[in-house]
């Protein structure tokens, strides 16, 4: 399974020791503010084992995220195909890949998404070969933004969209697409 190393950061396959911090990331108000709730920790461990077999199965994904030295698992960050329908998500078999990063409050605040973000673009360009990434979040989600800004994505207005397993009225349901292309 590959492995992404930066400065300060390694992006490595999921072990069976981050899926405790990952439930207490995923039970915290302040991580989850931007998705549908907070998770308990049998629907953590699920998304944490999706998330491990997508990089055993397809050699890439949410990387686990780790701090040599100084903490085991501060986060994932990586690329997956998109799994749900959406406008700018083309009919199978073509794939659209998404961007994406969700770290414990402990870790934000410097800079380690935008690091992580980056080794993931630069290993989905160049290994993968792909012409695009994409990422979206919710239009209040402001934080995440200025992370797809950093990396030199644009905002692609014209395919915002309204997630489709959000139900309608959802004060989520609408976000923002944003695209950078190899």
């Amino acid at each position: 399974m590959t492995t992404l190393r930066t400065e300060r950061l390694i992006l490595r396959p999921w072990r069976e020791e981050d899926f405790e911090p990952f439930a207490a990331m995923s039970a915290d108000p302040k991580v989850m503010e931007h998705f549908p709730g907070t998770l308990d920790r049998a629907a953590s461990d699920n998304v944490a084992s999706i998330l491990k077999s997508d990089l055993e199965i397809m050699g890439y994904g949410f990387w686990a995220l780790e701090v040599p030295g100084v903490a085991p698992f501060i986060g994932f960050a990586g690329i997956r195909p998109v799994t749900f329908e959406a406008p700018f998500v083309p009919a199978p078999p073509a794939t659209i890949v998404e961007i994406g990063w969700r770290l414990a409050p402990a870790h934000w605040g410097k800079g380690y998404a935008t690091e992580a973000a980056r080794a993931a673009l630069a290993y989905g360009f160049g290994a993968l070969g792909l012409p695009e990434i994409v990422s979206f979040t919710t239009t209040t989600n402001l934080k995440s933004q200025a992370v797809m800004q950093r990396l030199g994505m644009t905002h692609d207005e014209a395919n915002d969209f309204d997630h489709p397993a959000l139900p309608d009225g959802h004060r989520l349901k609408r976000h923002v697409l944003y695209r950078i292309s190899g």
